[in-house]
């Protein structure tokens, strides 16, 4: 496992525990393999099928090791890089290249080196692409397009093929001698449990005018996770609908059904301490920003909860509202909304901003420098 020297695993009992033995001054991830874990169960136990984790969703080694380590075997990869990255840390796995556009080298690499045996295509040029090089005895799932509106991020402005194409998708794929699948995604943060019975319609349509049985549906991630405005559903709501929606299109014990929960994995699994360099006013300066690990706070629209930390001397119980800024020289590295902080905020205190685990480090540049690269487990049982 690849960790900077600095970053020799360490496992602390608590967050608090961790400021006292290192006192940072820079950013650090926190990582909760039990909260990893817990979550993992509820998919694995409630999931009427097999459940794959995204990688992209935050590939760290320690995430990724704590997510195999609860059971998961199966991996949502969208690149080379991923597929690489994933049979380096383990040897008992299966990649899935699940990305509709792909380069003819990824391709070859996949196939050859690593032996990827399913894909995805959601056009006919993608399809000749990928037939020109993978094996016969492949999976190639259609990608099917859904009705946007009920996600933060609707994933099929860019990639699915409309009901007619994925017909003849379908139908080729079968002529051409691979194993047919299905797939979509209704995007990510999907507030609407019945978004899946709505895809799984289109999916039952597809099929019925195709007149081809796949080997599979990807019912695809979306699956929410805290820290939006609007809470969410349950995560037993979707599966409910997913069970009742392939019982009341057949699929059920017919057609095996695969999701690749991302977001709602991991977001609660990590938590980032940053420390206060600067206050002015009601204008806290941290370091770490939105060019580093806190970029879902613009893009996604997160609002995750904080504790402010400080050693040896309580905060005042009043609250106020601040602007947070990040470390780096540009103006417009600040969270778009201000956040209920102790009236005594001053520089040297730490803060602990919680369910992050979301993209966040995935995402991080090294722009103007920053850069966050520590980072620790925290063990509750330890303490």
């Amino acid at each position: 496992m690849a960790v900077a020297s600095k970053n020799k695993l360490r496992r602390y009992p608590s967050v608090d525990d961790m400021l006292m033995a290192l006192n940072p001054s820079y950013p650090v991830m926190c990582f909760w393999p039990d909260l990893c874990a817990d979550v993992v169960r509820q998919f694995t136990s409630g999931f009427p099928g097999k459940v794959m984790y995204a990688v992209k969703c935050n590939p760290h080694p320690l995430m990724l090791s704590a997510i195999y380590g609860a059971g998961i075997r199966s991996f949502d990869t969208a690149s080379l890089g991923e597929i690489a990255l994933i049979n380096e840390l383990f040897d008992d796995v299966s990649c899935y290249f699940n990305h509709p556009v792909k380069g003819r080298a990824a391709i070859e690499s996949a196939v050859r080196v690593f032996g990827i045996r399913d894909f995805v295509v959601d056009h006919p040029a993608e399809l000749d692409k990928l037939t020109a090089i993978a094996q016969p005895d492949a999976a190639i799932q259609v990608r099917l397009r859904t009705p946007s509106g009920v996600a933060t991020f609707d994933l099929s402005a860019k990639f699915g093929a409309d009901p007619a194409m994925a017909v003849e998708l379908l139908q080729s794929v079968d002529a051409r001698g691979y194993r047919p699948a299905l797939s979509f995604h209704v995007g990510s943060q999907c507030v609407v449990p019945k978004a899946y019975r709505t895809a799984l319609e289109i999916v039952a349509d597809v099929i019925d005018k195709s007149g081809v049985t796949p080997a599979y549906i990807n019912v695809g991630g979306g699956f929410p996770a805290c820290g939006m405005e609007q809470t969410p559903p349950p995560l037993g709501d979707y599966f409910d609908e997913i069970r009742k929606a392939s019982a009341q299109f057949g699929f059920s014990g017919e057609i095996p059904l695969i999701c690749e929960p991302g977001r709602a994995i991991v977001a609660r699994a990590a938590s980032l301490v940053v420390q206060v360099h600067l206050r002015k006013d009601d204008r806290l300066y941290l370091n770490d920003g939105v060019f580093g690990c806190l970029s879902e706070l613009v893009y996604g629209g997160i609002i995750p909860p904080m504790r402010p930390v400080r050693m040896g001397k309580p905060h005042s119980d009043e609250l106020q509202p601040f602007t947070l800024f990040g470390p780096t020289c540009d103006s417009s590295d600040v969270a778009p909304s201000q956040f209920a902080l102790p009236v005594d905020m001053a520089e040297g205190d730490w803060i602990e901003i919680r369910d992050i685990g979301a993209y966040s480090n995935a995402l991080q540049t090294n722009f103007n420098g920053f850069h966050t690269d520590t980072f620790v487990e925290i063990h509750p049982e330890l303490g």
